[in-house]
C-alpha cells in the first residue's frame, strides 16, 4: 500500500513540476514539440531513478556509517551530474538526432531541481531502498506526463492565428501550465 502511496503521490498528486514547481526550466524550454519533450522527459525519468538508487545506497553505506552527512548536498550533486554525463555520452552516441535536440538541455538536467528535490524527499521521508527506486521513477514519469501534455497544448496554439501576438511564445505557455497545475492539484484529495 506504501508504494502504491508514493507512486500516486509522485505522479499526480505532488506532481514535483506542476504542484511544487522544482524543474521549470527545461519544462518550459523543452516543450515546444511533443518528440523533445517525450526524449527529455525519458532522459529526466532514467537520471531520477539512477540518481535515487545511487544517493540512497551512497547514504546508508557511506554517509551515515561515516558521520559525513553535512556533505550529503555535494555528493548528492556530484552523483546526479555523473548521471547525467553518462546520459548524455549515451544519447550522443545511440540518439543523435534527439541529443541535437535537446541541445542545452541536457546538460542543464545536472541543475534540474527536480532531480535534486526527489533525491532529497527521499532522504528528508527515510525511504527504504525500493521506495526511494520508485519514487525517483514515479516522479520522472510525473515530469514526463507533465511536460508531453504542455508540449501537446504549445503544439496546438502555435498554428492558432487567433491568438495575439503579445500572448504568443511564453506567456501563453506559463498560463496554460498553470491550468495544467489547477487540474493536478485536484488530486490533492486523492491521497
Amino acid at each position: 500500500m506504501n508504494l502504491f502511496l508514493i507512486m500516486t503521490g509522485a505522479i499526480f498528486v505532488n506532481n514535483y513540476v506542476l504542484t511544487q514547481f522544482l524543474g521549470m526550466c527545461p519544462f518550459f524550454g523543452v516543450s515546444r514539440k511533443t518528440s523533445t519533450a517525450a526524449g527529455m522527459g525519458v532522459a529526466v525519468t532514467f537520471v531520477m531513478t539512477i540518481s535515487s538508487i545511487l544517493t540512497y545506497v551512497v547514504d546508508r553505506f557511506v554517509l551515515i556509517p561515516l558521520d559525513i552527512v553535512f556533505i550529503r548536498t555535494i555528493v548528492f550533486i556530484l552523483i546526479i551530474a555523473s548521471t547525467v554525463q553518462f546520459i548524455e555520452i549515451f544519447m550522443k552516441k545511440l540518439f543523435p538526432v534527439l541529443y541535437s535536440l535537446l541541445g542545452v538541455y541536457l546538460p542543464l538536467i545536472t541543475t534540474n531541481c527536480a532531480i535534486f528535490g526527489a533525491v532529497l524527499i527521499n532522504v528528508r521521508n527515510n525511504y527504504n531502498f525500493i521506495e526511494a527506486a520508485v519514487n525517483g521513477f514515479c516522479a520522472g514519469i510525473g515530469f514526463t506526463l507533465a511536460i508531453i501534455v504542455l508540449s501537446g497544448i504549445r503544439e496546438k496554439y502555435e498554428n492558432n492565428q487567433n491568438i495575439p501576438a503579445l500572448f504568443k511564445g511564453l506567456p501563453l505557455a506559463l498560463f496554460s501550465a498553470g491550468f495544467i497545475s489547477l487540474a493536478f492539484m485536484g488530486f490533492n484529495g486523492l491521497l
